[in-house]
């Protein structure tokens, strides 16, 4: 299923660059290229252990739990 022929691929971009026009498509790619670096940045975050700072910043204090 994932073995793709060169007239495969040819038709598939035919149909994208139809679809999207030849202006449109690097505006896509660039969103893309961003998203997928956007999903790395956040799963780095998501690896490193939460330090007592971060908890401090969205804890409330009893005063401001109270109003």
């Amino acid at each position: 299923m994932g073995n793709f022929g060169m007239g495969e691929l040819l038709v598939i971009l035919l149909i994208v660059l139809l679809l999207f026009g030849g202006s449109k498509i690097p505006s896509l790619m660039k969103g893309l290229g961003q998203g997928v670096s956007e999903f790395k940045k956040g799963m780095r975050e998501g690896d490193q252990p939460a330090t007592p700072n971060n908890d401090k910043k969205n804890s409330k204090t009893p005063k401001e739990e109270a109003n």
